[in-house]
């Protein structure tokens, strides 16, 4: 049975553009376009699409506003189509927090092949199903008392979903928690805004990543959209920015970080991977724990799209599945000097 989508965008060309990408898959039919969220409503409730796609700056009423009414009306995965611009990432990062399966950026000369993977999205929406997601902020009350790290550093990757999932898991981290680095797929400029909505709502520093960058303690360091991160160094790791090739079809690539953090901080890292599409991270992940690394992997139960832990538990990489909700304690105390007792 085919995807139907139903296309919601101001502008013709995008929404024949859109249209094209998505026929060009044998296993998805549009079945309707809107051009603004009034004339969307009634063909939503006409032809009952199992996604929709949804621009963002639109007459009548906004792209947020409509998808606030979507997730509480008529619950439907949404995937995001808007421009790569700092605006458009900080209201991306609103649509996820609200619900919005994920966020696909319109192609322009930073990133001319977006939509190469806005099929595999919408395919992966309807598969997943709509999971409106409210954020569960944490207070720093939470966090473990009197930590202290024991010198290693985590390394985190995620991809779909991992928006959430990275809010609730730093949330909880103290103000001195270890060096931190992540590689989360997301567009150029998407990246810097989310860093800096972390920084807001979490206790360490955080920001967009940098090369030549020491690793510091309490300091989260997240992968600039469209460059990999890796380390130099081995004393004192350093990070790395490049351009190089895309892994597993992105970058940054979870695989290209875990496998750098193999080779230059072997069992003095800890690893975890989290909710996303497809496999990236499972190799690199089982660098890591050759080396002697601890790695956990996000449970089923608590991923939005349960492929990248799923592959990398498969492939042996995991050694211990946890719930979200359980993975920040999982990771100070694996990084603790004052606790080494696994959390239960």
């Amino acid at each position: 049975m085919k995807t139907r989508v139903v296309i919601v965008d101001d502008s013709a060309t995008m929404r024949a553009v859109i249209a094209s990408y998505l026929q060009a898959d044998s296993e998805i039919e549009v079945v309707g376009q809107a051009a603004e969220p009034y004339e969307a409503r009634q063909l939503i409730k006409e032809v009952m699409p199992d996604v929709i796609t949804l621009d963002i700056e639109m007459p009548n009423m906004n792209g947020i506003l409509f998808l606030e009414k979507i997730m509480r009306l008529r619950p439907t995965p949404v995937v995001m189509v808007s421009t790569l611009t700092q605006s458009g990432a900080d209201i991306n990062l609103r649509a996820l927090e609200i619900g919005a399966f994920d966020c696909v950026a319109k192609p322009s000369q930073i990133a001319p092949d977006s939509f190469d993977s806005l099929a595999e999205k919408v395919k992966a929406a309807a598969k997943y199903g709509c999971k409106p997601r409210p954020l569960k902020i944490v207070s720093v009350s939470s966090v473990v008392n009197n930590y202290e790290s024991d010198g290693r550093l985590i390394a985190i990757g995620s991809s779909t979903g991992g928006v959430e999932a990275l809010i609730e898991i730093l949330s909880k981290f103290p103000e001195n928690c270890p060096p931190v680095i992540i590689s989360q797929h997301m567009p150029p400029t998407f990246t810097k805004s989310f860093a800096a909505r972390l920084n807001k709502l979490c206790k360490p520093c955080i920001s967009e990543a940098e090369d030549g960058q020491r690793l510091k303690v309490g300091h989260v360091y997240l992968a600039p959209g469209d460059r990999h991160l890796e380390l130099s160094g081995r004393v004192v790791p350093e990070i790395r920015l490049s351009q190089a090739e895309k892994v597993n079809g992105h970058r940054p690539s979870v695989d290209v970080m875990f496998k750098s953090v193999a080779e230059r901080v072997g069992k003095r890292a800890v690893a975890t991977i989290l909710t996303g599409l497809g496999c990236d991270g499972a190799e690199g992940l089982l660098a890591l724990r050759k080396v002697g690394a601890e790695t956990f992997g996000q449970d089923a139960a608590s991923c939005v799209v349960y492929g990248m832990p799923r592959a990398a538990f498969e492939l042996g990489a995991v050694e211990r599945q946890v719930p979200l909700d359980r993975m920040a304690a999982q990771l100070l105390a694996a990084t603790s000097a004052r606790n080494k007792a696994s959390v239960s």
